[in-house]
């Protein structure tokens, strides 16, 4: 029997996860603590071979923390698609509409020049330059894209597969035409002035600026690691045990007393809530978005995300969003050969690494027992 190319990686990482969850719970506490402390101190470290990353470069557009708040950014995306997919076993198409519902919600409410805001102190006759504060913005745009996936959820998950997959898709690209034709959204000239937790960009904001990008990742690192504990309680709960019931066999947990349609909203519900945070922490640091940002492309790179890290696994899907925000950040120097880089390294990973570079012990289990079937069967 040959062995699998892939054999000797996969036995290493497992080697090194079964070590780590080995130790002594004190040693286990103070690695993640040294590496959560790695993390934030990223922004001020010269990487050798990345120095042109590094925050002195920022006048040419090369801002080495700017980079880092998009990984973070798409970790948390990719934390939030990983509920649905990796926990659910859902395949969402369309979670750049729960994005960009995040990212609006903030705009709409937020910026002084929104047509929302502006028909607000029309009708009640409120000061100029009134405006829905930050903190009650994000609130606001987590409850706005929970009840986007409440929406959508209601009618069509009781499809299965594919079926679910278009309609998801077309979910995401519906999001995009309305903002892009509806007048109250700012149509395709989109919403500028997108305030932060200092209001909109300007000369007073000592903290959250456009031109220093290392407090926007701290926050958004710190919103990470706060939804990653939740998450990760949420996946150890009874509900987590559902989905994971739900996602191996539908029927068979219907019959052992779990209701599939509740927690597959559940599912689509707190994914979507994650995704509206991410997009309004987008929306936030840049100030301005437009309709023509929340494309299917950014979609499919979402799921590429999760399916690539280790759908299941949040370390994994956390790997895969930061490789998949940071690479095309790399070869930004090559812009016309970039995507086909790109897209090479992602086929490599699929051919090499089907199951993703960081799978849960469960998925590495199911492979484990389907290879030791093949040569039986043959």
């Amino acid at each position: 029997m040959t062995k699998s190319p892939t054999g000797g990686l996969r036995r290493l990482t497992g080697d090194i996860g079964n070590r780590f969850r080995a130790l002594p719970k004190w040693q286990r506490g103070l690695t993640f603590a040294a590496f959560v402390a790695f993390l934030y101190y990223l922004p001020l470290l010269g990487i050798p071979g990345l120095t042109w990353l590094r925050t002195d470069y920022a006048a040419n557009g090369n801002n080495w923390a700017g980079v880092l708040f998009v990984c973070a950014v798409y970790v948390l995306i990719a934390i939030g698609l990983n509920v649905v997919i990796g926990l659910a076993g859902l395949l969402d198409l369309g979670y750049v509409g729960f994005f960009a519902v995040g990212a609006y919600s903030v705009g709409l409410f937020g910026s002084t020049q929104s047509p929302v805001v502006k028909g607000l102190q029309e009708r009640f006759d409120l000061p100029q330059g009134w405006a829905v504060t930050w903190a009650i913005c994000i609130p606001l745009a987590i409850a706005l894209a929970m009840i986007s996936g409440v929406l959508l959820g209601w009618p069509t998950l009781r499809l299965r597969g594919d079926y679910l997959a278009i309609v998801t898709l077309g979910f995401g690209e519906i999001i995009r035409i309305v903002f892009r034709n509806v007048t109250w959204s700012g149509g395709p000239q989109g919403i500028a002035a997108i305030p932060g937790p200092e209001g909109p960009a300007s000369g007073d904001n000592r903290i959250f600026g456009l031109i220093d990008a290392k407090p926007w990742y701290w926050l958004a690192l710190t919103v990470v690691l706060l939804l990653v504990f939740l998450v990760r309680r949420l996946e150890n709960s009874r509900v987590g045990r559902a989905w994971l019931a739900v996602r191996e066999d539908e029927d068979a947990a219907a019959v052992m007393g779990v209701y599939p349609f509740k927690f597959k909203l559940w599912a689509f519900a707190i994914g979507a809530a994650l995704g509206g945070i991410s997009g309004a922490l987008f929306a936030s640091r840049q100030g301005f978005i437009e309709p023509n940002q929340f494309n299917a492309q950014l979609s499919i790179l979402f799921v590429a995300m999760v399916v690539v890290g280790g759908a299941g696994n949040m370390a994994g899907v956390a790997l895969g969003a930061f490789l998949l925000a940071y690479l095309p950040e790399r070869f930004r120097d090559f812009a016309e050969w970039r995507f086909l880089v790109f897209g090479m390294a992602l086929v490599l990973v699929m051919l090499l690494r089907p199951q993703g570079l960081i799978p849960s012990r469960r998925r590495e289990r199911e492979l484990k027992d389907r290879a030791e079937e093949v040569p039986a069967n043959a």
